[in-house]
């Protein structure tokens, strides 16, 4: 039962142990509420009797009720409210755990809007179903069996009065569930993409006003919010058309009742203790049964949500173990690497990056470059051949192991809106304020910083914003020389930038790169002529391997890169004759 609820509700093992606890509490709660009326027909039977009752009897009955009741309550209001927002934050901590151990090309193939409605809507639509819908839905469903059996002992058809309707309501449900669901997913789906269009029209309002877009982009929004309207207008009428005829369908149980209850005891088939008592629980179970159904209804609502946290859970984690690695030599065997099925991005690529040496990987634009330092540093996972270090396969060794023997920097640099100090220290999270200040220095990084309102003590806003691209590319670089990292990876750190940062950004490069194991992606090809190796590329082979001098005759494309450079450098702009 446990693993069933587990993989119903896509929640954690501890989860479900809790929640299967709380239906038993849910359960034994139902039961409860049936001692007052046990009570009440133990003193009506004693009145019709006539047997006296003492005042001490009903007291003591009446404290017993309330005393059991509130006992089961208040174990059923623990173990369905404060377990479940502890199983709410468990499973947001087991969902970004996942989300750590997903290769990096999960992620460019997923909306992240996506992700992040994941993480936060999925599991707080699901917080709400587990308090308040999932375990008084199981806990009265095994109680409607237990009453079921009970008074179907006591009087066959009374008890089918009962229960007639209540399975014809449950037989509308049931086949209208698929419905049901289908229109809450097409809603949720719709505010999924009002969420992108929302976080686009945020990120992008400098193209938005710079090419005079703001009432096309205005207008769009109108529109998809009268489509989410609509959209939800139907599913909640989808809903509730079925949940409202199955509680009046549900309330035809209590005339059912009286009706051949009167009968029954006309016939002198039953007495009117019974006959009352069935009518009461015709009362209390329709009552009860409403409740259920409306809870029923939420279940569906989360179909969409626990489907997207099993979609994740189904994706396939980078895993490995946990190793030391003495030597930094890279070396590829005939790897392969493809986006989507039968296009190749890499393909059969080998050669070996050195310890204490640089190599350079140059091509044309769309080669595959960037995408092979990604594989290097197994930010995803190729799926042919080999890349190993020191001997070891790096799809065998841990992504938290592996990371700590290498320093990468991007093109695209992310920051955090925090200070100067807690963004270089994300290179080694233990180092001190004085350290940290030291890879700053050897990153060029003093000059600006001293500029600074707060100097390192200075937040810099969303992904760094209120510093310029050269000032944003050092920190990255005083992350890394922070990390002291054996093995350094850059990628075209240098293209977006003028002269005067491009010169302070070598100048801490040299630091970085002493003794290290370097993989470098420069479109500035004079920058890398001295480099200790040169892997030419083109549409994802390699086209040439040596020094600068020996591929200028070898490699075509090397020859050609050299002389589209030189053009560029040459290039002045000039208005027309």
């Amino acid at each position: 039962m446990k693993k069933r609820l587990q993989e119903l509700f896509a929640i954690t093992d501890h989860g479900a142990g809790q929640l299967l606890y709380a239906c038993l509490t849910g359960f034994l709660v139902y039961v409860a509420e049936l001692s007052p009326l046990a009570l009440m027909m133990y003193y009506i039977k004693h009145i019709l009797a006539h047997q006296g009752l003492s005042l001490t009897t009903v007291v003591l009955g009446l404290v017993l009720v309330a005393f059991v009741t509130y006992v089961f309550i208040y174990l059923d209001y623990n173990a369905t409210y404060t377990t479940t927002y502890q199983e709410s934050a468990d499973l947001r901590i087991d969902i970004a755990e996942t989300l750590q151990k997903l290769p990096l090309s999960y992620f460019t193939q997923r909306d992240l809007t996506d992700l992040s409605q994941t993480l936060m809507s999925d599991v707080e639509r699901l917080e709400h179903a587990l308090s308040h819908a999932v375990s008084k839905t199981i806990g009265f469903v095994t109680y409607f069996v237990f009453l079921s059996v009970t008074l179907c002992v006591i009087n066959l058809p009374l008890a089918a009065s009962i229960f007639l309707p209540i399975f014809v309501a449950a037989l509308a449900l049931s086949l209208s569930k698929n419905m049901q669901k289908k229109a809450v997913k097409k809603y949720w789906k719709q505010l999924r993409e009002n969420s992108d269009s929302f976080q686009e029209a945020i990120e992008l309002q400098e193209e938005i006003k710079a090419y005079n877009l703001t009432d096309t982009i205005h207008q769009k929004l109108y529109q998809q919010m009268e489509k989410s309207e609509k959209t939800h207008i139907i599913s909640e009428i989808l809903q509730g058309i079925p949940i409202s005829f199955s509680n009046s369908v549900i309330r035809l149980s209590i005339g059912l009742v009286i009706l051949v209850g009167t009968n029954l005891y006309f016939q002198h088939q039953v007495s009117l203790l019974v006959l009352l008592m069935f009518i009461l629980l015709a009362i209390k179970v329709s009552d009860g049964t409403e409740d259920i159904i409306l809870n029923i209804g939420e279940i569906l609502y989360i179909d969409s949500a626990v489907k997207n946290i099993k979609e994740l859970r189904a994706i396939k984690q980078q895993a490995g173990q946990d190793v030391t690695l003495n030597k930094f030599d890279i070396e590829l065997k005939n790897v392969g690497f493809s986006y989507k099925d039968g296009q190749k991005v890499i393909n059969g690529v080998s050669f070996v990056a050195k310890q204490n040496e640089i190599t350079a990987l140059v091509g044309p634009s769309g080669c595959g470059k960037t995408t092979l330092l990604r594989l290097l540093s197994r930010l995803y996972d190729y799926q042919e051949g080999q890349i190993a270090i020191d001997g070891k396969e790096i799809q065998k060794i841990s992504t938290n192991s592996l990371f700590n023997y290498i320093s990468i920097v991007f093109q695209d640099v992310t920051l955090f809106d925090n200070t100067i100090l807690e963004n270089i220290r994300l290179g080694r999270p233990e180092a001190s304020d004085d350290e940290v200040k030291q890879a700053a220095y050897l990153a060029n990084c003093q000059e600006f910083i001293e500029k600074l309102p707060q100097g390192y003590e200075t937040k810099i806003g969303e992904n760094g914003a209120k510093l310029s691209g050269g000032e944003r590319q050092r920190l990255s670089i005083a992350r890394a020389i922070l990390k002291k990292a054996p093995i350094v990876i850059l990628d075209e750190i240098t293209s977006s930038l003028d002269i005067e940062n491009e010169k302070m950004i070598q100048e801490s490069l040299n630091y970085l790169l002493k003794d290290k194991t370097v993989i470098i992606i420069s479109h500035r090809l004079k920058s890398i002529e001295n480099a200790d190796k040169i892997v030419v590329m083109k549409d994802g082979r390699i086209d040439g391997i040596g020094k600068h001098k020996d591929l200028i005759e070898k490699s075509v494309v090397y020859r050609e890169l050299i002389e589209t450079s030189q053009k560029i450098e040459e290039f002045k702009y000039q208005k027309n004759a």
